[in-house]
C-alpha cells in the first residue's frame, strides 16, 4: 500500500485553490520549486497526472481524489484541534456548501441563522444548479451540497429535504396578447426566460405538454438571477417556471398569472454531505433538514 506524505497532498490543494504553482508557494511560504518537487513526486507516488497545468490549474480525476482528501483532512485536524483546546482563540469554523439559485433566493438563507451562533461558523456558499452542485462535492470544492440527485457522491451520505415546486407563470398582459390560442404549441412559439444556457427546465415543460416533441422557443431571454428571472416574467419578457414561494405573492397581487394551473413541476432536492464525524457539519445537516421540511413540500 503505497502511503500518501500529507505536506505533499496539502500542496496540491493549495495549488488548485491558489491557482498557480507561485500563488501556492507565496502561500505556504515555500519557494515555487519546492511546490513543484512536491507535486511531481505525489504524482510519482500515485502513478497518475493530478494537475491539468492550465492557467488556472485544474485538477484531473484522479487530483479531485486527492483535494478531496486535503480538505477533508484539514476539516478533521480542525475538529480536533477544536476539542484539544489548540484552536485559535476565538478561531471560526468555516463550512463551504453548494446551493441552486433557487433555495438560496427561497428558503436556504434562514438555515445560517438557525445554526447555534455559539458555534461560530463561517459558510461559504457557492451557488450552483442543483443538477450540478453534486460535480463540486465530487471535486472536493464544497464539503456539502443541495442537489437533485439522490445518489450519494463517494465519500458523501445523502438525505431527502422535500420537493420544491414550480409554477409556469406569465404577465397578465403577456398572456392575452401571445397565449390565447392551443396552449403547447404557443409556448414552442413565443418569448421565455431562461436562466443560463445549460437551463433546460422550460424546454422539459414544453416537451411534456407535446409528448416529447419540440421545446421552448428560440425566443428566449437569458437572466442568471433567482430574482432577477421573476422580474424579468413579471416585466412581460417572456413566460417562465417560477418556484411557487415566488410566485404565490405575485400572483395573489395580479403581477403574474397562471399559463397551466393545472400542470405545475416538483424537483425533488437532496443534503449531500461528506461522511465525517464533524460536530459542525453534523449540525448544519440538521438544521438544513429542519427548515426544508418546513418551507419545502414533502
Amino acid at each position: 500500500m503505497t502511503d500518501l506524505p500529507l505536506d505533499q497532498v496539502r500542496t496540491l490543494l493549495a495549488v488548485v485553490d491558489e491557482g498557480t504553482f507561485d500563488a501556492a508557494a507565496a502561500a505556504l511560504h515555500v519557494t515555487p520549486s519546492a511546490v513543484s518537487q512536491r507535486v511531481k513526486a505525489l504524482e510519482q507516488r500515485t502513478g497518475r497526472v493530478l494537475l491539468l497545468r492550465t492557467k488556472p490549474v485544474r485538477p484531473t480525476e484522479s487530483g479531485e481524489v486527492l483535494v478531496r482528501l486535503a480538505r477533508q483532512v484539514a476539516r478533521l485536524e480542525h475538529d480536533a484541534q477544536a476539542e484539544l483546546g489548540l484552536s485559535g482563540a476565538g478561531e471560526p469554523t468555516r463550512v463551504s456548501v453548494a446551493v441552486n439559485a433557487d433555495s438560496l433566493a427561497t428558503w436556504f438563507l434562514p438555515v445560517l441563522t438557525r445554526v447555534p451562533r455559539e458555534l461560530r461558523l463561517c459558510f461559504e456558499l457557492r451557488r450552483e444548479d442543483e443538477d450540478h452542485t453534486a460535480a463540486l462535492l465530487r471535486e472536493g470544492a464544497v464539503m456539502a451540497a443541495v442537489t437533485s440527485s439522490p445518489d450519494p457522491v463517494p465519500g458523501c451520505s445523502v438525505r431527502s429535504l422535500g420537493r420544491m415546486r414550480y409554477l409556469p407563470v406569465a404577465a397578465p398582459d403577456f398572456a392575452v396578447r401571445h397565449l390565447g390560442g392551443p396552449l403547447a404549441r404557443a409556448l414552442g412559439e413565443v418569448p421565455v426566460v431562461v436562466f443560463d444556457r445549460r437551463d433546460d427546465f422550460q424546454d422539459g415543460f414544453v416537451r411534456g405538454l407535446t409528448r416529447g416533441r419540440g421545446g421552448a422557443s428560440a425566443l428566449r431571454h437569458y437572466v442568471p438571477t433567482s430574482e432577477g428571472f421573476v422580474e424579468a416574467v413579471a416585466a412581460g419578457l417572456g413566460w417562465g417556471l417560477v418556484p411557487e414561494a415566488q410566485a404565490d405573492p405575485l400572483l395573489r397581487d395580479g403581477r403574474l398569472v397562471g399559463i397551466a394551473p393545472r400542470r405545475t413541476v416538483d424537483v425533488p432536492l437532496y443534503w449531500q454531505q461528506w461522511k465525517l464525524d464533524s460536530p459542525a457539519l453534523a449540525q448544519v445537516a440538521e438544521t438544513v433538514t429542519a427548515t426544508a421540511a418546513e418551507a419545502l413540500r414533502a
